[in-house]
């Protein structure tokens, strides 16, 4: 099934930052470190998921497979399938996972159970969750877990104050809060689901490269809303002092609402 024009539109956009996205994906390698460690202490509480270890694992939304060497230095033994809707992140992936398909994280092209454990870190803020917890638990077996981290709506308050200050267009993507991305769980039929939420920031020192950052991971589309031209310069020295207004010894700051989610698959 053809992707919807947006996201051939983020798909072209990831497409093209695959060769950038690791010197920028700071907050991102940082975000994939607390989703496995989370992971390993939450374990115990839901499912003993470190005894037996998950012999199959779906990197879902992989990107140039940042997260699937995580999962390797810890399970060596585990087959990892590396999903990802951008080609390019894929060809970076295609090294650290046993099998890259290429698809869309809503409708995955695989069979019933076949997975232990899906994860996915910051990748389906691209998708609706309910269609995508509902593939996940269409693809584990019974038993399985799920770990995935996204982003909630305090992602990037600065940007949005900054531009508020010059039109009315929408700046960021609309992202779901904590309390749907639980909601979603559960409606897709997991149980034993913790939500957990951090703040996290990273620091540039001007406007003009926290935006080249922000492209650089390929996270600049934000959906229907947003604004087509560009500004004129009058209109973009008053988003410049806008975010002044933010500054902090280390920089100007880009803070990332982290949600992390963990639950089991019951039949």
């Amino acid at each position: 099934m053809p992707l919807p024009p947006l996201k051939q539109r983020v798909r072209a956009s990831f497409d093209r930052a695959a060769p950038t996205y690791d010197a920028a994906a700071v907050i991102q390698r940082m975000v994939c470190a607390r989703l496995i460690d989370e992971l390993l202490a939450t374990a115990p509480h839901n499912a003993p998921l470190a005894d037996p270890a998950p012999l199959r694992i779906v990197d879902a939304g992989c990107g140039t497979g940042y997260g699937a060497r995580l999962l390797r230095a810890r399970w060596p033994a585990a087959h990892i399938t590396g999903v990802d809707f951008a080609p390019a992140m894929l060809a970076f992936a295609r090294a650290d996972v046993d099998q890259c398909i290429a698809a869309d994280l809503e409708s995955l092209p695989v069979a019933d159970h076949c997975f232990d454990l899906w994860w996915s870190s910051l990748a389906i803020q691209w998708c609706a969750a309910d269609a995508v917890f509902g593939e996940a638990a269409r693809v584990l077996v019974t038993g399985g877990q799920l770990a995935v981290s996204t982003l909630g709506p305090g992602t990037f308050a600065e940007l949005r104050d900054a531009f508020s200050s010059v039109d009315d267009y929408r700046h960021t993507l609309a992202f779901s809060d904590i309390e749907a991305i639980g909601a979603a769980l559960r409606g897709a039929g997991f149980v034993d689901v913790i939500v957990r939420r951090e703040r996290h920031q990273n620091y540039y020192p001007d406007l003009r490269q926290l935006l080249r950052a922000v492209k650089a991971i390929g996270a600049q589309k934000v959906g229907a809303g947003g604004r087509r031209g560009i500004l004129g310069r009058a209109a973009w020295q008053k988003v410049e002092a806008a975010y002044e207004r933010h500054r902090q010894a280390a920089g100007l700051p880009a803070s990332y609402d982290v949600i992390l989610a963990y639950a089991v698959k019951r039949d």
